[in-house]
């Protein structure tokens, strides 16, 4: 248990900073009203830069876009663009693995690819969505904002800490006893509906689901899609706090659902026509 305490600690510290910035980007944008309209104008970008964004390791930047989505500062095709991008853990440990510069040039050219392409076609979808931002954060946590955005920020940061820190050890903990090789040979045993089951597997909020796929298939255990679709559908703690900092159910598992789908469907392709990395 005490290995479940610490993970769950540096998993906390590792995006508290995320956090931070992402309310000081919130607080202005509220704050800032000529420069909101900049922002909202630039939306076309948002898919490309995001899914660019996305690829940087840990789920950092997942966390980040969460919060600005939920005050409508960016798209919902931005937001599941930087999901399917996000590498959380599965880069380190390719490099660590020793594998091949191609191979890990060519799993985030297929993210970055892939985010781009279904950023913008869920954008075109639901171009009438979140034209004006929405900051109820700051009113839901009564954090007198107009005193400092300093303090405001570091008020919404340590309140949605709280929450991320007690849902990850119980999650950490779920794992612990449930064993991450219970959930290998699952995949292992399932070779037919391998993207199915890894693309449910990378859903889990938890930098794990990574680890396991991103090992399983560096020792030749798992296909390239079955490996593919569990990374689509990893965005690490993003979709933990997308369900708490965003009130839209029914936004928020449409956003979970796409992830899943996107994630079966390219992994489906790349065993059909069998792309091997």
């Amino acid at each position: 248990m005490l290995e479940v305490v610490l993970d769950t600690l540096f998993d906390l510290l590792k995006i508290i900073p995320f956090l931070f910035v992402a309310f000081l980007i919130m607080e202005y944008l509220e704050h800032g009203i000529k420069k909101k309209k900049n922002i909202l104008k630039n939306k076309k970008l948002g898919p490309l830069f995001g899914s660019l964004l996305g690829i940087v390791p840990q789920c950092g930047f997942s966390v980040l876009a969460t919060n600005l989505f939920g005050s409508r500062a960016i798209t919902i095709g931005t937001l599941i663009a930087i999901y399917l991008s996000t590498s959380d853990e599965m880069l380190p440990i390719l490099i660590t693995s020793q594998a091949s510069f191609k191979l890990i040039i060519l799993i985030l050219l297929i993210k970055i690819l892939v985010g781009i392409i279904f950023g913008y076609l869920i954008d075109f979808l639901f171009k009438q969505r979140h034209e004006k931002p929405n900051f109820s954060i700051c009113k839901e946590d009564d954090c007198h904002c107009e005193d400092s955005f300093l303090k405001s920020s570091l008020i919404h940061t340590l309140k949605i800490s709280f929450y991320i820190l007690v849902t990850t050890f119980l999650l950490n903990t779920l794992i612990y006893y449930l064993g991450e090789d219970k959930i290998s040979n699952i995949l292992l045993s399932n070779n037919f509906f391998g993207p199915f089951l890894a693309s449910l597997v990378g859903l889990i909020p938890n930098c794990s689901a990574s680890v396991i796929l991103t090992e399983l298939y560096t020792g030749g255990v798992i296909t390239g899609g079955m490996l593919i679709g569990g990374l689509l559908t990893g965005s690490g703690i993003g979709l933990l706090v997308l369900f708490k900092v965003n009130k839209n159910l029914k936004e928020n598992f449409f956003i979970l659902f796409s992830l899943y789908g996107i994630g079966v469907l390219v992994g489906i392709l790349i065993d059909l026509f069998n792309l091997t990395f």
